[in-house]
């Protein structure tokens, strides 16, 4: 590894420099790094140049490899995370995304099965399409029994990657979709209004040009038996589609996949048909392929005399995509067969990110025609100067060994080296690296609260906010906290006009005005685009409907939806004292000490009567003049385990509230653990006593302390920090730590 010292530091932000050290560098068995950022860049830009000497004996690697040490450490490109963790290490696993088939028998149910466990092992997501899965109560010949059903083998799937994500480093993801017209659709849409299930599954239903243009004439359609193409029976389209809306309004799933448009754009449909897409949706693929992503930032595409940079945009282009075709050829993939398709289609995917700050330093406002307009010539560059690049690399290496009977090759164009070129992915953790906007997405906020070991509270501010807030004379600590506290700098008359023109956030831009983005850059991306459309808590059905229509009508591939507040167990960051909030909300205590604190001789507290599978369980909690002190149990049926374990929560719980703990942090451990019943008992849905414990700290924060909260926009608290959580293409990131919920 060619050993050059770095002139200068890298402008890495203390947020990306944590990142880096909790999940990307390499530790040694205790969890010391063992090697520093500027290292790590070198670690992947020597192993990504190596490959050139596969191509070309004495092909200049010393050169290619500063150029792209460079690029990472200038952030003006990044490729994806397991790229920066593996590239010169042992796994060497530098895939995020697969998609694998599934299919009717249950040898190749479970072969899939066992597939996506070695996938998950080396930190890869996966997506599937279970619709060739035969429906629930079909006729199986060989047992003489009924089908269970594609929901059934879905939860030994999600099982599965529960195991397999506790020892991993990445927390392994999934894609489920199932085609419109299968008969257990209806099942499939209402899977998951209870969140305990398929925790581990985006779904989205894949519709079809058939089946939109009978929502539209509000008609009928079959729904298809894939064991035999029999049509089973025909339902109202519009009935299907409204309790898609309404699902979707209710906790943000199902997405949609226009199925149809993913296949006119399939550039190999000789090898065969796409029904699935990675865990977010922007890479459709095809059975065994995996996505090779990249990012470029918009941000630090300008002139010193803040103009837009063509010529950098194009020069780096190029480099990228060398860069992600040499990926390609270095991988070690998980499974001889995902090794075999990717090699053959050679698919990669280069995206942005930065774009919101893009448009704060041209002073052009998110929602604005202009910016639409420069999005989609922006891209139209991108996917332009991607190809370019991509048919000389097949000069020098030659076209991608399906290129024969793909798109390219029935229009008589030149040779290509990839299939496909350009993708728009959610940029989380890559984009905190480079500090900048994720992806294409507006500004999560400008300014915002969040906990640090749930003590101190810190605002984070907007570094071109601050920037220029600083220079105009205007900037105090009062103000931004008062930004964070309201999520928007819209109503607040210190802030200048002109800027708050420019420094829009997801929810002061209407929904329509996510799709038209979304719509500018999918016109010129070669595979799909990764976007949240961001809804605030009072959007009505008919607004998530409305946003569905205009997807379709505009072109875009899918959609992915967020209502404000809309998941149950949304943990929040910020506390107001103007208006209540769904029960389901979970305040943070104003009060906190560091040492145990002794018992008084009387306390004040409530009892809650909480249903579970053993029976009744009553929760005592009391408290002292600083808050929670103590909690006791008492099971409704006498003696047994359950009386004895809950009895231990109990002491558990009150020594934790009196050594300073905060409660939340008590919820956040035991609900949704489940027992017997997943689905729950009672109007809470109690699925053990260790969840029925938790909501009944809930309930008691909630009515008895009076405490009313509101919601951190978009998604409440990370776990791990206390920042706020970005919900992003279907998966939540948190831009203060890291913290990630997709693959």
């Amino acid at each position: 590894m060619t050993d050059q010292a770095t002139p200068t530091p890298l402008p890495l932000t203390k947020n990306a420099l944590t990142v880096l050290e909790r999940r990307y560098l390499k530790r040694d068995p205790d969890g010391k790094p063992l090697e520093t950022a500027a290292a790590m860049f070198r670690r992947v830009a020597h192993t990504i140049a190596g490959a050139e000497s596969r191509f070309k004996k004495g092909a200049d690697i010393t050169s290619l490899e500063e150029e792209f040490y460079q690029a990472m450490t200038n952030l003006e490109f990044l490729p994806n995370s397991p790229t920066l963790m593996n590239a010169g290490r042992d796994l060497g696993q530098l895939s995020a995304c697969f998609v694998l088939p599934v299919g009717d028998s249950l040898a190749e149910i479970f072969e899939a099965i066992k597939q996506t466990a070695l996938i998950h092992k080396s930190g890869g997501g996966t997506g599937f399409s279970f619709t060739r899965v035969r429906p629930a109560n079909d006729v199986v010949k060989s047992t003489s029994g009924v089908s269970s059903g594609p929901l059934s083998f879905m939860k030994v799937f999600d099982a599965a990657t529960e195991t397999i994500k506790q020892g991993g480093t990445r927390r392994g993801a999934n894609m489920g979709i199932l085609r419109v017209d299968h008969p257990d659709i209806m099942d499939f849409i209402m899977a998951k209004r209870d969140q305990n299930v398929l925790t581990n599954f985006n779904i989205s239903v894949g519709l079809t040009e058939k089946f939109m243009e009978a929502v539209e004439h509000d008609s009928e359609y079959d729904l298809v038996n894939p064991r035999c193409g029999t049509v089973l029976k025909r339902i109202p389209a519009r009935k299907v589609f409204e309790h898609v809306i309404d699902l979707a309004w209710t906790n943000g799933e199902p997405g949609i996949i226009f199925l149809d448009r993913l296949n006119r754009d399939n550039p190999t449909p000789h090898i065969g048909e796409i029904e699935a897409t990675n865990p977010c949706g922007e890479q459709p693929l095809l059975p065994y392929e995996s996505c090779n992503l990249g990012s470029i930032n918009l941000s630090k595409m300008l002139t010193a005399d803040d103009e837009f940079d063509w010529e950098k945009l194009r020069a780096t282009v190029r480099l990228a995509s060398r860069f992600l075709d040499n990926v390609i050829e270095i991988n070690n993939y998980p499974i001889p067969e995902i090794d075999e398709m990717t090699r053959a289609n050679r698919k990669i995917g280069l995206g942005v990110m930065g774009w919101s700050d893009l448009l704060i330093l041209l002073k052009l406002s998110y929602a604005s025609e202009e910016a639409v307009a420069l999005g989609e010539k922006i891209m139209k560059f991108i996917t332009e100067e991607a190809r370019k690049m991509s048919q000389e690399l097949a000069a020098e290496r030659g076209n991608f060994p399906n290129f024969t009977g793909s798109i390219f090759d029935r229009k008589g164009g030149k040779g290509i080296r990839n299939a496909t070129s350009t993708t728009i992915a959610p940029t989380g953790t890559i984009s905190i690296i480079a500090n900048c906007s994720s992806g294409i997405e507006p500004l999560f906020a400008v300014s915002y609260v969040r906990q640090v070991l749930d003590n101190d509270i810190l605002v984070e501010v907007h570094p071109l906010f601050e920037q220029i807030a600083r220079e105009r004379g205007f900037y105090s600590p009062e103000l931004m906290k008062l930004i964070a506290e309201r999520g928007t700098v819209q109503d607040i008359k210190e802030v200048p006009e002109d800027l708050r023109e420019v420094f829009v956030t997801a929810h002061d831009i209407t929904p329509e005005e996510h799709i038209r983005m979304q719509a500018a850059f999918q016109k010129h991306t070669d595979n799909a685009v990764s976007k949240t459309v961001n809804f605030c808590n009072d959007a009505t059905k008919e607004d998530v409907s409305t946003v569905y229509r205009l997807a379709y009508e505009l072109g875009c591939k899918g959609v992915t939806i967020y209502r404000d507040g809309s998941r149950d167990m949304q943990v929040l960051s910020v506390a107001k004292k103007e208006e209540s909030e769904p029960e389901t909300t979970v305040p943070m205590e104003s009060h906190k000490n560091g040492r145990k604190r002794e018992r008084p001789r009387a306390l004040k507290g409530s009892t809650y009567q909480m249903e579970t599978g053993c029976g009744p369980l009553y929760v005592t909690i009391n408290e002292d003049n600083n808050g929670l002190f103590e909690l006791f149990t008492t099971m409704g049926k006498a003696g047994g385990c359950a009386a004895s374990q809950c009895e231990a929560i109990g002491r558990l719980v009150s020594l934790a509230w009196r050594s300073g703990v905060q409660a939340r942090q008590a919820i956040k451990q035991m609900i949704g653990i489940t027992c017997h019943k997943p689905a729950g008992f009672g109007d809470n849905r109690i699925t053990s006593c260790a969840d029925a414990v938790a909501k009944a700290i809930m309930m008691h924060m909630q009515h008895e302390e009076g405490i009313e909260t509101t919601h951190a926009q978009n998604g409440g608290a990370c776990p791990e920090c206390g920042g706020p959580v970005e919900h992003e293409g279907g998966c939540c990131v948190c831009r203060a730590c890291g913290y990630s919920e997709c693959a």
